[in-house]
């Protein structure tokens, strides 16, 4: 039995709880919190001991793995702690706020020896999954052309004062928006080598952006566009158009995947599941636990979790300078 230590026990967590109660070979034995209260009902709900120091958790000897679900911009001190203390790690996105942090975070893994993931939930969704099948199978040949978004509420009740902040790595595109990057990066199949990018706050008064435009070139020529749009009122889209060679793809998270061609869409069978974002948790946490059991590589690794934060930060200078701004290190 593999056991796995929550830090940073909030809404997130508890949905990463459920999951891991589905998977054969998980158990959860800690859970850490800095609200006592807080801390109290979540092990009451699910189990296991409960810290209020990471640092306690990361000493408890059942702890085998860590779920990391803290503000961003603690991730980085956390996820090298857990690598220093020879605990497996599933990191939430992002990864950490820049790429930097996400090298010194990848650098200790390397010498800790254990496995990181990082928790790109889209990897493990099944309209996504119906789509890289397709992409796959190579009928439609390249993907040239695609556009991803996600646009919501951003004022949920969850959301908190570092959300607000850059110095804490809020903000709707490195919150929520990554989502829609990340699908569109990881179904394009190919390096992005730069960025132009529009950021602000145009629905609310903060710091951090609740809105950005990213346009995207890729290594072998494709280009794409992402928007991240978190609104004060309106209704949920979160979907993404993929144009191939041979056809074209429609992923919509509230319907499943579509196949185009010759005019007429039709579903992909098996591309729908009305509770996707838990039964993606619980694909995610049987990725995870298979890696650590057998000895595997994880499906979504350190090196593709700071991809996504280089093209993040290459979108960030690209709307200070008002300029397309290429990935360091990509070409």
């Amino acid at each position: 039995m593999i056991g796995i230590g929550i830090i940073g026990a909030g809404d997130f967590g508890v949905a990463h709880a459920r999951a891991i109660k589905e998977v054969h070979g998980l158990q959860l034995v800690a859970s850490c919190r800095g609200n006592n209260d807080a801390l109290a009902g979540f092990t009451a709900e699910h189990g296991g001991r409960g810290y209020t120091d990471w640092r306690k958790l990361l000493d408890d000897k059942d702890v085998d793995a860590v779920l990391i679900a803290s503000p961003h911009h603690l991730h980085a001190e956390m996820a090298i702690g857990a690598a220093k203390a020879g605990k497996h790690i599933m990191l939430e996105k992002p990864m950490a706020p820049t790429a930097a942090a996400c090298d010194a975070i990848n650098a200790a893994v390397a010498a800790g020896g254990v496995k990181l993931m990082v928790a790109h939930l889209m990897h493990f969704a099944l309209p996504c999954m119906a789509a890289r099948q397709m992409l796959e199978e190579g009928s439609l040949g390249r993907p040239l052309i695609g556009s991803s978004w996600i646009i919501k509420l951003w004022m949920e009740h969850n959301r908190r004062d570092w959300h607000l902040r850059k110095a804490t790595g809020g903000g709707m595109l490195l919150t929520a928006g990554i989502h829609a990057l990340d699908r569109l990066v990881w179904l394009m199949d190919d390096d992005v080598v730069s960025v132009s990018a529009m950021l602000g706050a145009r629905f609310h008064d903060q710091e951090a952006d609740d809105t950005a435009l990213l346009g995207l070139r890729f290594a072998a020529g494709g280009l794409g566009q992402v928007q991240s749009v978190g609104y004060r009122t309106g209704a949920t889209s979160y979907a993404m158009d993929l144009a191939c060679e041979q056809g074209t793809l429609r992923i919509d998270m509230d319907r499943g995947t579509m196949l185009g061609r010759d005019t007429v869409w039709t579903d992909l069978p098996g591309s729908f599941e009305p509770n996707w974002m838990h039964s993606a948790l619980v694909r995610e946490w049987t990725a995870m636990g298979d890696a650590i059991a057998d000895d595997k590589p994880v499906p979504v690794d350190g090196a593709y979790g700071r991809k996504i934060i280089g093209i993040i930060e290459a979108a960030f200078a690209s709307n200070e300078t008002r300029r397309e701004h290429e990935i360091a290190g990509e070409r």
